[in-house]
């Protein structure tokens, strides 16, 4: 399962009610967590959000655009004065690394653990952060260079095969136990292999979180066998009209068109213009969406959180 919590969900500047691009992404089957771009003021969403810096295994930048990066060095920093030592994985276009190699010259930083730095132009193929957890970019359509990240949880069960067991008449007790452990235990001259008896089920989740970009469908191929997209939806149709294709951003029909064409089960909208972020903005957005689009779709606000299961179900999370 994958937990989703949004630390910011405003486009270009923060306002009152929302701070722009950031995105936690967390295991939830221990305490690892990707974080996808750093806004300016995202390490004190993370501190309001309860995320430990000491678990964060990777953070991965869309692009270079100011309100999808500028927290990034001080969260850095921040994490080394809390006494991190482990490695960080940092996914992003070389500029992002070039921007940090300077600040750190420039601003007598020092950080007490590693940097991997891993150009998001050769991260096409899945890169493994953990046991579980996997990563892999796909290049979006945006002014600058953009990237969308596919986030992909991989569980493994393994579980004894009673049944069996039982017709073979051996008895419950310390010889399940040693075949559970994958042990090959000896019962009446005979040698009952771990293997033979241990059934494995593997689940996978798999969520596509976007940068920004006016080209949906070049996630059609990402979006396969995916059941999450978490999409920017900068403006409805209406206000992109009147904004011209400059920008180069979505709009609510842009998206929803996508994701029924392609059948997705799940959306999630965000980074929204401050012109659509009030009650009345929200509205026409979600409206857009249920006119082109008939799946389980959310507009996310700061703080939201949702849980994605084993079944490629969508739970929003009670904050209360």
């Amino acid at each position: 399962m994958l937990h989703f919590t949004f630390l910011g969900t405003s486009s270009g500047v923060p306002t009152l009610t929302r701070n722009v691009s950031a995105l936690a992404i967390r295991n939830s089957k221990n305490k690892d967590w990707i974080l996808v771009d750093a806004g300016e003021g995202t390490q004190h969403r993370i501190q309001q959000a309860k995320l430990s810096l000491q678990n964060l295994v990777a953070i991965c930048i869309t692009h270079v655009h100011g309100d999808h990066c500028y927290g990034l060095v001080g969260l850095l920093a921040s994490a080394g004065m809390n006494a991190r030592t482990a490695p960080l994985t940092i996914i992003a276009p070389k500029e992002i690394q070039q921007w940090i190699e300077v600040t750190t010259q420039l601003t007598d930083l020092h950080l007490p653990y590693p940097l991997n730095f891993i150009n998001v132009n050769e991260a096409a193929q899945i890169l493994k952060m953990t046991d579980e957890l996997s990563i892999q970019a796909h290049q979006l359509s945006h002014r600058v260079p953009s990237f969308a990240f596919s986030i992909k949880a991989q569980y493994i069960q393994k579980k004894l095969d009673t049944q069996t067991l039982l017709q073979l008449g051996v008895p419950k007790g310390k010889a399940w136990g040693d075949l559970q452990q994958g042990l090959d235990v000896q019962l009446n001259e005979q040698t009952l292999k771990a293997a033979d008896f241990i059934q494995t089920q593997t689940q996978r989740v798999h969520a596509i979180v976007d940068g920004d970009n006016d080209s949906p469908e070049l996630l059609a191929q990402a979006c396969q066998d995916a059941q999450l997209l978490i999409h920017e939806s900068t403006y409805t149709q209406a206000i992109l009209n009147k904004v011209g294709s400059g920008p180069m951003h979505s709009s609510a029909k842009k998206v929803a068109e996508f994701a029924q064409k392609h059948n997705l089960d799940n959306l999630i909208l965000t980074h929204f213009s401050p012109r659509h972020q009030d009650q009345i903005g929200q509205r026409a957005i979600a409206d857009e969406v249920h006119q082109y689009y008939q799946g389980n779709f959310y507009l996310a606000d700061d703080f939201d959180q949702f849980s994605l299961d084993m079944t490629g179900q969508l739970t929003k999370i009670d904050k209360s």
